[in-house]
């Protein structure tokens, strides 16, 4: 008998949590790409929660990276949608904010060959987020979505209902860069993925901000013979 489930991987930073390199509450671990500074990733006081990324004003280049430490449990052909709901603050010119589900990290985001997320390039735009999928062979990247990021909490579904040749992508329930289709059919090694998301800035006395306030994905799962 096969034991057909959905299940759901989520997490609401309502605790008392800080991230280190070991992994911890389910299953999160920090990378921190520093040489004297000393970023932060802690749950918020108040506000329900959040888990709260902090680079710092030292004048060099920080990457600060929330995910599961490269074990990639999520199959991209079982996921149903992730949702994050973030906000943000500091982002300048030298600022990228990368969240989604990825394979293993990089600290170049770009380098990572299999990945469906949400991106702000702040050499771009300090506020304008755009769209991206990869499977190693369609590399779909910047499509913008009209939307912004900024100090107010918003809501970020990556929808795989449809199949992975039609992935799709929402910005609080509207859908963004419906014009673009966004296929991850050409993945045939590598389909797993991990929660991820990838602070940083490459150089200045800057303090971006990036506060995540839900992390869920929804899965099937089969099990039995």
């Amino acid at each position: 008998m096969v034991n057909r489930e959905v299940l759901v991987f989520a997490d609401y930073f309502n605790r008392a949590q800080a991230l280190t390199t070991t992994p911890g509450a389910n299953g999160w671990t920090v990378k921190d790409t520093s040489a004297a500074g000393t970023p932060t990733y802690l749950v918020a006081t108040g506000d329900g929660g959040g888990m709260v990324l902090t680079c710092t004003s030292t004048s060099e280049a920080q990457i600060i990276t929330m995910y599961h430490n490269n074990v990639l449990c999520f199959d991209v052909r079982t996921i149903q949608n992730v949702e994050i709901i973030a906000k943000v603050s500091g982002v300048d010119a030298v600022t990228t904010l990368t969240m989604g589900v990825a394979a293993a990290q990089a600290d170049a985001d770009d380098d990572i060959v299999t990945n469906a997320w949400f991106r702000m390039e702040g050499s771009v735009s300090t506020s304008l987020v755009v769209v991206e999928t990869d499977d190693a062979v369609t590399d779909t990247d910047d499509v913008a979505t009209g939307k912004t990021l900024s100090s107010t909490y918003k809501t970020f579904v990556i929808d795989f209902t449809k199949g992975i040749s039609d992935v799709r992508f929402y910005i609080d329930g509207e859908r963004v860069a419906s014009g673009t289709t966004f296929t991850m059919a050409g993945l045939t090694a590598g389909l797993n993925v991990q929660p991820f998301v990838q602070l940083q800035k490459a150089s200045g006395a800057g303090t971006p901000v990036a506060t995540i306030k839900k992390f869920r994905i929804q899965y099937t799962e089969a099990s039995g013979a």
